[in-house]
């Protein structure tokens, strides 16, 4: 049995990854995987996603050149979901062109953006 089949995939074939800079620790985005993608990622050391939206796999970077050098895998104590290390390239792990998906904070009861938008996503995507 190697590594993948060990991983406790949901009733859709999915596992949660939660995404970390390697060198800072901070969070930088959620995404899932399917078992390919997950393969994938640990055969080519370059994060590959599955999308949920587009029901396909998604190699992150693909289009923003904001690719995911993975540097450490590991899994929580179930096996349920992935965390990866990683190097980001470009500074930017975010489609919106900011550094990491969690810049929404509530305070007051409302939705704050704390985050700068490093690249305007036009530039990013065209």
């Amino acid at each position: 049995m190697n590594a993948v089949d060990k991983i406790q995939f949901n009733e859709k074939g999915l596992v949660p990854v939660i995404t970390q800079d390697f060198v800072t620790s901070e969070v930088l985005m959620m995404a899932w995987m399917n078992k390919e993608a997950l393969s994938l990622s640990i055969k080519t050391q370059k994060v590959v996603y599955f999308s949920r939206s587009r029901q396909k796999l998604w190699f992150k970077g693909e289009e923003s050149g904001h690719t995911q050098q993975i540097i450490e895998i590991y899994t929580d104590c179930d096996q349920d979901v992935i965390m990866l290390k990683v190097n980001q390239k470009g500074g930017i792990a975010c489609h919106t062109g900011r550094a990491n998906c969690f810049f929404n904070k509530l305070e007051n009861n409302k939705w704050v953006s704390i985050a700068e938008v490093i690249k305007d996503p036009k530039e990013i995507y065209g």
